[in-house]
């Protein structure tokens, strides 16, 4: 007996049911965007990989996935190349292309490719898959999709408030209680500067990055693995556990980075949105912390991470400044902003918390049901009208049991079938059944707007 086929590990199949809570995920999310003024896009699965290395540092370099070039793909290798097993080099050789790892840089250049297309500022949001190399492991997956919204064009932080509130209106909607955690990218240069470790700025941010993940003492071996001195870490250690209200942490940062000039902008900066976002009402609660570094290379500003409060799962949610994205693509001096909302984590969320209760389980609302080629006239009349009101509806499309066709109903969820018996048809009307209460009713044909105005007032 042969074996069943199988999937990539790490990639997931979705049924209906799956596939109707995910729309869901995204349909809320959209309504929030457009709503904010974003704008959709989306661009190719692949990208060339000369647009994607050198993008999300040497572990992100690592985590994508290269597509084999077409054809004799080794024709330009020599068996001497292949017998030294350098497979980096190979690499680069035998692949041109990549999956995306993400949609921010897949963003950035095209926003270069069509800048003479663009109004600037220019709010965008992407909905699509992206793909990384990953270790499988609860939460993480090797395909999955990203919500995007950005806005390039712009340096002002009201876009990083704007964003905030975007987050605020989004879990508020899914029912999700979070905490968005904010720090600066040009802080955390500046506590580089402060410990004397300059030059470290990416090992430090990389290492710190992993504080939720494997604790400080762990961090601080990787620090030292790196070359951090040790009186550096010593004096990293009180940076990163300061405690109090955000204005005390910035006031007591504000003291301890006073010789950084970029670390007293970044300050400034945190202040600034700190202050928009005291002004305004949000569900969410809003800290700094000194420990989110975020390891992607391309952030230079704001950096947010957004954590689920009740459920054990990584971030939902997280994203930043980035200055100079679009500059590696040959398009200086446009700044850019954005968050990603990772929807697998966010369905995982509202699976635990059993928020999936109330939304709709099946697509179809009514089931006529077949019976027989003498009824068939009046039934598709009655289809046509349903339809026509934009009532989901489908026809059983055999003769069978009436039995049978209340089973499949059943084990559809559809909430109501039709059916005729007795003189329906002399007296124009039909019967239709309730089938989470079992109770039955006669309606006229000529009413059936009447019908649907009841029951399906949200459909029409």
């Amino acid at each position: 007996m042969s074996s069943k086929p199988s999937i990539p590990k790490g990639t997931r199949d979705f049924s209906t049911d799956e596939m109707l809570r995910r729309e869901y995920i995204f349909e809320t999310i959209k309504k929030v965007f457009r709503l904010y003024g974003y704008q959709p896009i989306e661009t190719p699965a692949m990208e060339n990989l000369t647009t994607l290395l050198g993008k999300y540092g040497d572990e992100g370099d690592k985590l994508l996935f290269r597509i084999l070039n077409s054809g004799d793909f080794l024709s330009s290798v020599s068996d001497d190349e292949l017998g030294k097993r350098e497979y980096g080099k190979l690499s680069s050789r035998i692949c041109e292309k990549g999956l995306r790892y993400d949609l921010t840089v897949p963003f950035a250049r095209y926003v270069v490719q069509h800048r003479d297309e663009i109004v600037f500022p220019f709010k965008r949001y992407q909905i699509q898959p992206v793909w990384r190399a990953d270790r499988p492991q609860k939460g993480r997956y090797r395909e999955f999709f990203q919500c995007d919204v950005d806005v390039v064009g712009s340096d002002s932080l009201l876009n990083e408030y704007e964003l905030i509130k975007i987050i605020d209106d989004i879990f508020k909607r899914f029912g999700i209680a979070t905490v968005v955690k904010i720090n600066n990218r040009k802080v955390l240069a500046g506590i580089a500067e402060y410990i004397g470790e300059s030059d470290r700025i990416l090992d430090i941010t990389v290492a710190i990055d992993k504080i939720d993940k494997i604790g400080i003492d762990a961090v601080n071996s990787e620090l030292r693995e790196k070359g951090v001195s040790s009186s550096a870490i010593k004096k990293l250690q009180p940076v990163l556990k300061l405690k109090g209200s955000n204005g005390t942490k910035l006031n007591t940062l504000e003291r301890r980075l006073i010789n950084s000039a970029i670390g007293k902008k970044g300050i400034d900066e945190l202040k600034k949105l700190f202050g928009y976002i005291k002004k305004t009402k949000l569900t969410t609660k809003v800290e700094l912390d000194l420990t989110l570094a975020r390891g992607l290379n391309y952030y230079t500003g704001a950096i947010i991470e957004v954590k689920a409060k009740d459920i054990e799962i990584g971030s939902i949610c997280g994203g930043g400044r980035y200055d100079n994205l679009t500059g590696v693509f040959g398009m200086e001096g446009v700044s850019g902003v954005g968050i990603s909302f990772g929807a697998d984590r966010i369905y995982d969320v509202l699976n635990q918390q059993n928020q999936f209760n109330e939304i709709k389980v099946s697509s179809t609302e009514v089931l006529l049901v077949n019976s027989g080629d003498n009824d068939l006239w009046y039934i598709l009349n009655i289809l046509d009208k349903l339809r026509n009101y934009n009532v989901s509806t489908e026809l059983y499309p055999d003769y069978a049991k009436i039995k049978k066709q209340k089973t499949y109903a059943g084990a559809k969820k559809i909430p109501f079938i039709i059916f005729l018996e007795g003189n329906d048809i002399a007296n124009n009307v039909f019967t239709i059944r309730n089938m989470t209460s079992g109770v039955e009713e006669k309606v006229k044909l000529s009413a059936i707007d009447l019908f649907v105005k009841e029951e399906f007032s949200s459909s029409s």
